[in-house]
């Protein structure tokens, strides 16, 4: 990376219905990568039909999809970024309307309306993860990020309701082993200076911080990936889990011994004071997420003003437009309470 920050996967719903990229995908991730940021990476790209979680999503589940990646990925380098593919089961999340059937996930939960994988099943979804990988290799990728925070599948199966009896759940070794059987057929399918990241949550989504802890610094020891992307929500707060109430996220995921790892963050980064906070406590690198949709040269400004802080909201759809923002995205966004001027 040509510096410390990174573009975080967004959700933007703009792709083509058939999980194709679009031009909007194109010309999106094209100003990040030429204003600046070290690491530019997709939002959360589908590994498989069943595991779509919104309208509009990027694809890497057929060989239909290695085209218009290789476009994106070419265009993310000849700016200068990493260009990184974030490969995603949305899970019980995958509206049934979308995926033409029930979405599935690795127990029933309390919610009816879900599938349980088999055990076969869970098998063919982690075949999917490796084949999408081996397709953002051979599309120009530089890496993939395998999305497992946020409540989406490879996060429910470290979830502490995860009481499968089939090896893949019960113990917290058996939990984690989804995510680890896909790192490990990742690293298997594609070469040695391919790059291989995980995301993690710390906390919610039934997960347990003193578990997330050791997941993260296991990973991050083990050799087997190249970076970390912890997902803070809000970098600098305290775990809602009492028995880590009193250090900060950061703290408690940047004191972690890495290994060659390199370690992200991510969550309500917004100044050079808060780059430069993280990187102070432990993390190599930040991700941005609102900094990324409003700036598409945040880094370029912070070279610029080493106090530079991200413009406050609302913000109008013309500035977003002017920003690079596909007319999918800017619609999408209207759903947050103040980002967009009325």
């Amino acid at each position: 990376m040509r510096n410390r920050i990174g573009l975080s996967p967004l959700t933007n719903r703009q792709s083509n219905a058939d999980g194709t990229a679009s031009q909007d995908d194109l010309h999106w991730l094209a100003m990040r990568a030429e204003g600046g940021f070290g690491m530019v990476m997709t939002c959360g790209t589908f590994v498989n039909e069943e595991g779509r979680g919104f309208a509009g999503q990027l694809g890497a589940s057929h060989d239909r999809h290695i085209e218009g990646l290789s476009k994106l990925a070419g265009a993310i380098g000849a700016g200068g970024a990493l260009a990184i593919l974030q490969l995603q089961h949305a899970g019980r999340r995958s509206p049934s309307d979308l995926i033409g059937g029930l979405p599935v996930a690795p127990v029933p939960g309390g919610e009816s309306g879900v599938r349980v994988l088999s055990s076969g099943e869970v098998e063919r979804t982690i075949d999917a993860y490796v084949a999408a990988a081996r397709r953002a290799e051979a599309a120009g990728f530089d890496g993939v990020e395998i999305h497992s925070a946020h409540g989406y599948l490879a996060c429910e199966f470290l979830s502490l309701e995860n009481n499968r009896e089939d090896g893949w759940g019960g113990s917290f070794d058996d939990r984690r082993r989804f995510l680890d059987t896909i790192i490990e057929g990742v690293r298997a399918a594609t070469a040695q200076n391919f790059q291989v990241g995980v995301r993690l949550s710390p906390e919610r989504h039934n997960l347990d911080t003193g578990e997330a802890l050791v997941l993260a610094e296991t990973l991050m020891q083990s050799g087997d990936i190249d970076f970390l992307d912890m997902s803070l929500w809000d970098s600098f707060s305290s775990p809602a889990d009492p028995r880590y109430s009193d250090t900060p996220l950061i703290d408690l995921f940047g004191a972690l011994p890495k290994g060659e790892c390199r370690l992200g963050v991510a969550g309500k980064i917004e100044s050079s004071t808060d780059v430069r906070n993280c990187l102070e406590r432990g993390a190599d690198f930040v991700l941005l997420g609102r900094g990324g949709i409003l700036h598409h040269d945040w880094p370029r400004k912070l070279e610029l003003d080493g106090q530079f802080t991200t413009r406050s909201l609302p913000v109008s759809c013309n500035y977003l437009r002017s920003e690079g923002l596909g007319q999918a995205f800017i619609d999408y966004l209207q759903g947050f309470p103040g980002m967009i001027e009325e």
